[in-house]
């Protein structure tokens, strides 16, 4: 749509009423979120409305008024709903194209602001219980954020953050064994090499803890056809290495992971 009509964003942001509209969509999903009662004709007018407001997440003049005026925030109801019919992931899905639109620029700005607002747990949530494509974007979403020292140092800050998105992580990586998908494990991968870059007791943490996956060979030997995928993979391997030595010569780091949460001995 924005290759089509590249002005598009700014002309639905400055159109009279239309950020209205949109909020309006948005909030009429509400009462139908608890009890769950959403109906697929409604879910498919909201994401329509939804792909809109994407449009103009996407556009690098619309994106910071769109953030300025909290608009996201008014997707978090629609990304805690846990059910998991069609219609409710969907709109989950819709609205965390929103999000990952946002994130595709890279900026400290969007970074700090879906900070700021927890938007990593409910990203979390979705990477737990959403279809591939769900799972996909939420973990894009992670990725793209851990991607950047603010996001980094943010969910290795504390050891709940830290175990939470390690948690997740593990277990969308062991779901895959059932039903795998390339897409979504090249951006699990980036997010274990971040992990494991974190100078505290983080990426200690990490590397005492390594699913199984990456000491299987034929695992790593199936990761070396994608050239970007294997750096990271690459990466990860490397700092874990780092990660043990520091480990023997008893140099845990300052910082980040509380102290008293000392990686496993294995």
């Amino acid at each position: 749509m924005t290759d089509l009509f590249h002005d598009l964003a700014p002309l639905l942001w400055n159109a009279f009423g239309i950020a209205a509209v949109f909020l309006q969509e948005i909030i009429s999903t509400y009462p139908a979120l608890s009890p769950p009662t959403l109906t697929p004709a409604h879910s498919i007018r909201v994401c329509n409305a939804l792909a809109l407001l994407q449009c103009v997440a996407c556009h690098p003049d619309t994106r910071m008024l769109l953030i300025k005026a909290y608009i996201p925030l008014y997707l978090y109801p629609i990304l805690r709903t846990t059910n998991m019919s069609a219609p409710y992931e969907f709109l989950r899905l819709a609205s965390l194209g929103v999000i990952g639109a946002l994130v595709k620029a890279n900026t400290k700005e969007v970074f700090t602001f879906l900070l700021s607002s927890e938007i990593i747990p409910l990203c979390l949530l979705n990477m737990e219980i959403g279809r591939e494509t769900t799972k996909t974007i939420a973990t894009f979403i992670v990725e793209k954020i851990m991607s950047d020292e603010v996001g980094l140092d943010y969910v290795c800050a504390t050891a709940e953050r830290y175990f939470a998105v390690g948690r997740v992580l593990d277990i969308v990586l062991e779901s895959l064994e059932k039903q795998p998908s390339p897409r979504l494990l090249k951006i699990i991968i980036p997010c274990y090499a971040r992990l494991s870059s974190n100078p505290s007791r983080a990426g200690l943490a990490l590397t005492s803890n390594l699913p199984d996956n990456f000491g299987d060979v034929t695992f790593i030997d199936g990761l070396r056809e994608d050239p970007t995928t294997w750096n990271w993979v690459k990466q990860l391997l490397d700092n874990a290495r780092a990660n043990q030595a520091r480990s023997v010569i008893g140099r845990g780091g300052g910082g980040g992971i509380d102290d008293n949460v000392a990686p496993s001995s294995e």
